[in-house]
């Protein structure tokens, strides 16, 4: 039996979403677990064609429910005796609601959960989707849920999908004036009384720089939907952060409303054992006062309020700028270079404008490329302090249209806020969750710190998250942020085990790595130039360190020049999206997640997509690093970015790469456990053709490749401790298509040195002639002894041998192969030249025939001991 329910004291939208489920089960009971809100009940008794079908609890045996469908609520506690069937095995639950999770939450095998404005919107996506069509009543019944969970489509937490749901169901003949009656009523005379009195209570209070209102009463009968007004007295007096708490019997009922992203209310009634969204959540207490209830608020909000954001927390330091001399021509060329719109503009160590990119290219236009900036910069601009608020700098970027505010220490300026640094925190603030957390102004994905911290003692070993801790004490001492970034950060938020650790630092790394090593006794090596150094443990353990720094590059495919700059514009520097988050180690704010870029979405995404579409023109090696990411996380590249990749190609700036790039990036493919996927990827993409014009995949090749995987799979799972260049042997198979010379052109163009050059020729000439000789004989049908086979192979390399195996189309070759490996290669006999000089045969040729044919007869176990071998020898002297 399938049963559709949801929460007890159900509202519109659980009615609605009951409705929506039902047509995607049509065979499924609806029965509420518990109470309605008053307005179903006046509904229900005012309205008689709008009746569903539903069946009372009391009617269901819950031993016979197979699946439960539970909308708009997934909390065991939510549902009345309906829990029983939930937790009892075998039966199945499917989901659909629109609440953030919690602990206790029902576990589930379907349905769909996620952000919206109402879980209706979710259902009736899913019937739109599908095809279903529903009739004038249902579509009703579906508008009431989603009008009231959404304000009449006007709250914050409204998304596009409550409005598409919206004019989906006014389209198939939803009720308006049905929906305005009941959710929008006139207050009773209980409700006006009590809204009185929550009014008269109404106080303020300032909570780490923000105000947060509190309003209570206490009530000898119960009055229902409370909900509404807490939404007129947010209206009313324009309170940003509302919370009313009002007494009524034996429970104590909360109501929160939040305008601002520093006040999650859903986060903070959790604590009450309620929740709901960021901007609005509800709880209902037992067994507490008012005053108790009251009293833990002022407990919990210093905990969970943010503080107030001021330019301090968003401002980019340092800063770069102009001089008043330079000119309009030079000026395009620097705000090019730091990819900027806006540049602050300086005249004898003092700010007296801003030169935007805009105005440059106008002037340009008109030919006055030689003139200063000086005589067209803005002169007129905003002052703001570290302390000025956000919001004030809000409202001067978006209501005068500016594209940047410097922020000044006195006469000193020391940082700048760009529109994009402001609309990347507003938008934030509209994204945010109630598992969000929001520091310094960035875009912070849903992952709190304790979650981060958690990854870490989790995926990390103990030493290592401790000497985590110990950089940010250290970062603590000398007053620098210290963060943990790219790869580190990107892998500990996919739940992999990554103990590279690189660590940048918003000032001098050189100073923080020194101070490091003296309190821990570590080495530093340190590169003045760009700003690293490595810290070296006594065990050998390695911390990379940097300080914050931009590149920018002179002509594509050039290296970078490097100049110190903040965080922001550092991880802008970076090749991917996902190699941007940043993890802040210092106490105050361990495991705080940073995420400028959107980086968070793409990993939950897959997705691999650059920073900025010039990405591959001024570094073609991130088109290999795009592929490499790709398949090795199982990711996609972005399409847009795959656009740009195949623009590189077709524009030759790969052709610009050096031998030595283009060669460290393919080996680094080649060693990646599945790099047949990837050389695939680099087909198809046109890029094999920059190692050299005449590679391609062809079937001959291709089977190569993927022989090479299981042949490498094969000796790994020896365990005979030798260490094989795996990418030597992938290099051997994808290039064994091309003639010997082709061989050697490719070698040239990736650099290789001419040692190394010589020898993989050698690797590739022997293997393949020692593969020729071992296949001829074998074609022949000759016998082939243990002997024989030792001495084929003896010398070759593991690469070579695995090449061998991985090219060869003939069975017994890889007999031969294994058999060298796994038994001949490690045989040895007890006569050495000093046994043969003591017998006096003088040193020379002979010497190593008469060992051979000892080892010979040891290999073909005709000799098993010193002396059988011996009586060779005494033979074999006998014959000079």
């Amino acid at each position: 039996m399938d049963v559709i329910t949801t929460h007890v004291n159900a509202d519109f939208d659980c009615l609605g979403a009951m409705v929506a489920a039902k047509k995607l089960y049509p065979d499924a009971l609806m029965v509420f677990p518990g109470s309605q809100e008053k307005s179903i009940r006046d509904f229900f008794l005012k309205t008689t064609g709008y009746m569903p079908a539903l069946t009372r609890l009391k009617d269901i045996d819950l031993s016979r429910i197979s699946r439960l469908i539970l909308v708009d609520c997934r909390h065991s506690s939510r549902i009345g005796r309906l829990a029983e069937a939930a937790k009892r095995p075998g039966v199945v639950v499917h989901i659909y609601d629109h609440h953030p999770g919690s602990s206790g939450d029902i576990d589930h095998s379907g349905g769909e959960i996620r952000e919206c404005g109402s879980s209706t919107a979710i259902l009736a996506k899913i019937l739109m989707e599908k095809g279903i069509e529903v009739t004038p009543v249902e579509a009703t019944l579906m508008m009431l849920g989603i009008y009231e969970d959404t304000g009449n489509l006007t709250f914050p937490s409204t998304s596009v999908d409550d409005y598409a749901a919206a004019s989906w169901l006014l389209s198939h003949g939803a009720n308006l004036n049905i929906v305005a009656e009941f959710v929008s009523q006139e207050l009773t005379a209980e409700q006006v009384s009590l809204l009185n009195d929550l009014l008269q209570s109404l106080h303020t209070v300032s909570v780490n720089g923000v105000d947060i209102s509190l309003a209570h009463a206490s009530l000898d009968y119960y009055v229902g939907d409370i909900a509404v007004l807490a939404h007129m007295m947010r209206d009313m007096e324009n309170l940003e952060a509302l919370f009313i708490v009002v007494g009524m019997a034996e429970r104590v009922y909360v109501v929160a409303r939040s305008r601002i992203p520093e006040v999650d209310v859903g986060a903070i009634l959790r604590e009450f054992g309620g929740g709901g969204h960021a901007t609005a959540a509800s709880a209902t207490v037992r067994d507490q006062t008012v005053i108790q209830v009251l009293g833990r608020f002022q407990q919990l909000l210093p905990q969970w309020v943010n503080p107030k954001r001021t330019a301090s927390d968003l401002m980019s330091s340092p800063v770069k700028t102009l001089s008043a001399e330079t000119t309009i021509a030079e000026a395009r060329e620097l705000l090019t270079r730091y990819n900027v719109n806006a540049m602050p503009v300086i005249d004898d160590g003092r700010m007296v404008g801003i030169i935007s990119l805009r105005i440059v290219e106008k002037a340009l236009y008109h030919g006055l490329g030689s003139l200063p900036v000086s005589e067209y910069m803005h002169t007129e601009y905003m002052r703001a302090e570290p302390e000025t608020p956000l919001n004030v700098i809000q409202d001067y970027i978006v209501g005068q249209h500016r594209r940047l505010v410097p922020v000044f220490a006195g006469e000193k300026l020391i940082g700048v806020i760009t529109r994009t640094d402001l609309l990347r925190y507003m938008y934030a603030g509209m994204q945010r969750s109630a598992e969000a957390v929001y520091d310094l102004g960035r875009e912070t994905p849903p992952v709190r710190r304790r979650e981060v911290v958690h990854l870490m003692n989790k995926n990390l070993p103990r030493r290592m998250v401790e000497t985590l801790r110990e950089l940010g004490r250290v970062g603590d001492k000398l007053e620098l942020p210290i963060y943990a970034i790219g790869g580190f950060a990107r892998d500990l938020l996919l739940g992999g085990k990554n103990e590279d650790i690189d660590v940048t630092v918003e000032g001098d790394g050189i100073l923080f790595a020194e101070t490091f090593a003296a309190g821990h006794d570590c080495r530093v090596k340190s590169h003045d130039k760009f700003g690293t150094a490595v810290i070296v443990f006594p065990d050998g353990t390695k911390i990379d360190v940097a300080s914050t720094r931009l590149e920018y590059y002179e002509t594509p495919g050039a290296l970078p020049t490097v100049e110190r700059s903040s965080l922001k514009m550092d991880l802008y520097r970076r090749d991917f999206t996902i190699n941007t988050l940043a993890i802040k180690l210092n106490t105050a704010d361990f495991g705080l997640l940073v995420d400028f870029f959107g980086a968070y979405r793409d990993l939950r995404d897959k997705a691999v997509r650059v920073l900025h579409n010039l990405s591959f023109v001024e570094d073609p090696t991130r088109v290999f690093r795009a592929i490499r990411f790709e398949q090795r996380l199982g990711f996609q590249i972005a399409r847009h970015t795959e656009n740009l990749i195949k623009n590189a190609v077709k524009m030759g700036f790969l052709d610009k790469l050096g031998g030595k790039r283009l060669l460290n990036e393919l080996v680094l493919i080649l060693r990646e456990r599945e790099p047949v996927r990837a050389i695939l990827r680099m087909e198809g993409l046109g890029l094999l053709r920059f190692i050299h014009p005449d590679l391609a995949l062809q079937p001959e090749n291709l089977k190569v490749l993927d022989e090479v995987k299981k042949v490498i799979t094969w000796f790994d799972l020896l365990y005979q401790g030798d260490r094989v260049e795996t990418w030597v042997v992938y290099f051997l198979a994808l290039t064994s298509a091309l003639p010997d010379n082709a061989f050697w052109e490719t070698c040239s163009r990736l650099s290789i040195s001419e040692h190394y050059r010589e020898k993989l020729i050698d690797m590739r000439v022997h293997g393949e002639q020692m593969l020729e000789v071992i296949e001829r004989k074998v074609a022949k049908g000759e016998p082939v002894r243990r002997s024989d086979v030792y001495f084929w192979l003896r010398g070759l390399s593991p690469e070579v041998l695995l090449y061998i195996m991985a090219k060869t189309r003939c069975e017994d070759v890889r007999k031969f192969v294994s058999l060298y490996v796994t038994q001949l290669r490690g045989v040895t006999s007890s006569v050495t030249g000093d046994d043969l000089k003591a017998v006096g045969l003088s040193p020379g040729p002979r010497y190593r025939e008469i060992l051979d044919t000892v080892l010979s007869a040891r290999l073909n176990g005709e000799v098993s001991t010193r002396e059988d071998e011996l009586k060779i020898v005494t033979k074999e002297l006998t014959r000079l």
